[in-house]
């Protein structure tokens, strides 16, 4: 149990999570700013994360959503890496919530760390994927062989989440001879599916701190809203850059603690 939020906490993480739906609408990794605000406010870390989970999964739905007419043609893949993605994101949430809050807070500078590093990567990750793209007649392997990278991808995101999003692409990049812009969408999907899989386990773990669930779900609806708005006005790439330098100061803050 956690004490009650007072009204500056909700304040506090509302505006988190505003900030964050339109991170991830413009230039993606808003968990490294709605999670550390969670456990700013006294919730622990595991319930911070499963909360921060709950929270901004109608958000993916909406970006699924948007990239949907982009899936056309693609209903093998998705009948393939859909399911794969469940069972890993069900096997990360299990992993999570029956980790030590001791043990979670120990890995969480790592966690960050990690997320930053690949949000990091992403611009040059999307530069080598169309440069791959582009040319013709390059030798992949069987589609097939994507499940298994990508079900390891979905334990991950089951268990923390940030930066899911780049491992996927880089790993379908990898193997399907395809546009970014029908990669992105498949890869939005197996987010997707990840992170759902996971939010629906973490409703009956108890864990699920709803009154900040539901205010953080507002927000960063909103924020989406708002992001979508601004994202002709705001580089992806000055902003992707601000949110790395605050992840990792952010991870050098609890390494200290």
């Amino acid at each position: 149990m956690t004490d009650p939020l007072s009204l500056l906490d909700f304040l506090l993480i509302a505006l988190a999570a505003v900030a964050a739906g339109a991170v991830n609408a413009i230039a993606g990794g808003g968990t490294l700013i709605s999670f550390p605000a969670l456990t700013f406010v006294g919730i622990p870390p595991v319930a911070a994360n499963v909360t921060n989970t709950v929270a901004l999964t109608p958000g993916y739905f909406g970006a699924t959503l948007a990239q949907a007419k982009d899936l056309a043609g693609q209903r093998r893949r998705v009948l393939l890496l859909a399911p794969v993605s469940v069972v890993g994101g069900v096997i990360g949430g299990l992993l999570l919530i029956n980790t030590s809050e001791k043990l979670f807070a120990e890995l969480i500078p790592f966690l960050l760390l990690l997320a930053s590093g690949l949000l990091a990567a992403q611009s040059r990750l999307r530069a080598w994927v169309v440069a791959r793209a582009q040319r013709a007649g390059h030798a992949t392997l069987p589609e097939f062989w994507v499940a298994f990278p990508v079900f390891l991808g979905a334990i991950y995101g089951g268990y923390f989440g940030a930066g899911l999003g780049v491992i996927v692409l880089a790993v379908l990049a990898l193997v399907i001879d395809d546009t970014l812009t029908r990669l992105n969408a498949l890869r939005q999907i197996i987010a997707f599916s990840a992170n759902t899989a996971a939010a629906i386990l973490f409703l009956f773990s108890g864990l699920v701190v709803w009154p900040a669930a539901l205010v953080m779900a507002g927000g960063a609806l909103l924020g989406g809203v708002l992001g979508g708005r601004l994202a002709s006005r705001i580089k992806p790439e000055t902003l992707r850059k601000i949110v790395v330098s605050i992840g990792v100061a952010i991870a050098i803050v609890y390494w200290v603690r």
